[in-house]
């Protein structure tokens, strides 16, 4: 993404608040105007102290009252200034967060399957902050800058133009630096925001699994990685702190010689026209002397800014890059499924996750209301695949799946995924009460229907010697062993009562005793509901209506689980391996 888009970008995201930016534009005209008029009038107060005995009380009466009025008035109007610049960067900043956190709800599975998940977490929080304290600055010094430095050459040219031009003439040094600096900025920051990204994508997977880590004595590698990834983000950011600190001192170089020159030769007018009808006084030399350092200090500010300003643009690149991926299909156009009857058919689909064939392949099956189907098969044939082509979180690259007829193609997204319930291998439950977690998917139902979903699941028992029963917390990984977690997941799906059900390992983390027992819910719960059961322990799936089963994405065999022994084919191979011993 270019330059020019990413300002674009920005731009589009400081359109809702331009009332504030106009009014910091004018609260920071106030401010330079106070600022300016300071110093001509001390410097109108200087020429009032006209020798020894000889004053001009009145007058100097007067500027000085000016002067101190100009002052308390950029002072004051500093304040709803900062206000203002401020409300607009973090409006900007919320709105960027807002956005980015409703983009990944609408992008497709793979982008998230793609990316570790700690890089996408850095662009929505840590470079949306960068994003933020670059517009502060930006409407904060940039705006009093750049009206400074105009005003200044404004009046210098209404007093002495000739001195003006001197100051004029030295300015474009200071331009040439800020862009030789920031060219290079640029790129070093653009380094410094990927290596951190892919620092806190590494700590947020090891963290992730770090029982995993501990277990297989991993730590000292990891310590060793992660030393290699933070080695890395040192360097990037010490070669981008380099080249953003020349900044100041090239510019305060400048500076001094600007002072330099308006002293020079301001000092040469002062002596030249003394006793002219129209003389340069000392004062209007203290002024201009005033002026220098205000004129030269705003260089020093607006390079600063321009240094963060790379940062932040950095940072907002990789937002608008997030923004700009393309989204899932969208549902407009299509029609709701309703409550369906639980037809299933998956009639010569083929897919593959890099789009070049090989996963599933010509894959037919042909599911009847009600029916039990389990889905068996080594690992890597493409069984939870086949699940998320089910919901659509990927959609078919050849073929069709049909619900009750319906190509599931032309229903929308959550119309179809209502009516599936679905508990998986990898047990999630968010941050929040027990209740909170059983109600995700039915917030409408009574407390008694909860409880009987809870009590269904054989979770109702451990759920009430918790500390809180159902108003406990959950968050940390010591309040529930991984079978509860897993029952808490089931009690979820009971909950929901949907017309079809996917269990994808559901029973994985559960004993042995307790399996059974869930297992008879589950024989109550599916009754008259078409199920998939993907599973690999063959006891789980003995009384299903039909057993899909695959090898390298194809359907070899299908039937009952007797008639497939009987067979003695791969099915019956997969059934000895487990049982014979």
């Amino acid at each position: 993404m270019s330059k020019k888009d990413i300002f674009r970008g920005i731009l589009r995201y400081l359109k809702p608040y331009r009332v504030s930016l106009v009014f910091t534009l004018f609260a920071a005209l106030a401010v330079v105007a106070g600022q300016l008029l300071a110093p001509f009038f001390a410097g109108r107060a200087i020429d009032c102290l006209i020798g020894k005995g000889d004053i001009l009380w009145q007058e100097l009466a007067v500027y000085l009252i000016a002067c101190g009025v100009s002052a308390l008035g950029a002072a004051l109007f500093q304040w709803p200034m900062a206000v203002a610049g401020n409300r607009a960067a973090y409006g900007v900043l919320s709105d960027m967060r807002i956005a980015a956190f409703s983009k990944l709800s609408k992008l497709p599975l793979k982008y998230i399957d793609d990316r570790p998940y700690g890089d996408v977490a850095s662009v929505i929080v840590a470079d949306a902050e960068q994003v933020s304290d670059g517009l502060i600055l930006g409407f904060n010094q940039l705006f009093t800058g750049v009206l400074t430095i105009v005003g200044v050459l404004g009046i210098m040219l209404a007093i002495r133009w000739e001195i003006a031009l001197v100051v004029f003439c030295i300015t474009p040094l200071s331009f040439f630096a800020a862009r030789f600096i920031s060219k290079r900025t640029y790129s070093t920051f653009q380094a410094q925001t990927q290596a951190r990204a892919e620092e806190a994508a590494f700590v947020d997977e090891m963290l992730a699994g770090l029982k995993v880590v501990k277990a297989f004595g991993r730590e000292q590698t990891n310590n060793e990685i992660f030393g290699e990834k933070n080695e890395a983000l040192r360097k990037a950011s010490l070669r981008a702190v380099f080249f953003s600190s020349t900044t100041n001192p090239t510019t305060r170089f400048i500076n001094a010689l600007v002072y330099a020159s308006v002293a020079l030769v301001g000092g040469f007018f002062a002596i030249s026209t003394a006793g002219m009808v129209a003389p340069f006084t000392v004062g209007y030399l203290g002024t201009f002397l005033s002026y220098a350092n205000q004129y030269t200090k705003p260089f020093n500010e607006i390079s600063e800014v321009a240094t963060e300003f790379q940062n932040a643009i950095a940072c907002a690149g990789r937002i608008l890059a997030l923004l700009a991926e393309e989204e899932e299909t969208p549902d407009g156009g299509l029609i709701a499924l309703g409550r369906a009857a639980g037809d299933v058919k998956a009639q010569d689909v083929s897919f593959s996750y890099d789009k070049k064939g090989g996963l599933i392949e010509d894959f037919h099956v042909d599911v009847k209301a009600g029916m039990r189907v389990a889905i068996v098969g080594p690992t890597g044939c493409g069984k939870t695949t086949l699940v998320n082509l089910l919901m659509r979180f990927y959609d078919v690259d050849g073929g069709a799946i049909y619900v009750d007829g319906h190509d599931i193609r032309t229903v929308t997204r959550a119309s179809l995924r209502e009516n599936y319930g679905m508990v998986l291998q990898e047990t999630w439950l968010k941050t929040g009460t027990v209740r909170e977690n059983l109600m995700m998917g039915r917030e409408d139902c009574t407390e008694e229907e909860m409880v009987e979903a809870a009590k269904a699941a054989k979770a109702h028992s451990f759920i009430m010697r918790l500390p809180q029963g159902y108003d406990t917390v959950l968050g940390g990984e010591g309040i529930l062993s991984a079978g509860q977690k897993q029952l808490l997941c089931i009690a979820r799906v009971m909950l929901c009562r949907p017309p079809m059900l996917i269990l994808d390992e559901a029973t994985s983390n559960i004993d042995t005793r307790t399996e059974r027992i869930v297992q008879e819910a589950f024989a109550a719960l599916m009754k008259g509901r078409t199920c998939f059961v993907v599973a690999h322990r063959l006891s789980t799936i003995e009384t299903s209506d039909l057993i899909l089963v695959m090898r390298a994405g194809k359907i070899v065999e299908q039937g009952t689980h007797r008639e497939l022994l009987a067979r003695g084919g791969f099915y019956s191979e997969l059934y000895r391996a487990q049982f014979e011993a």
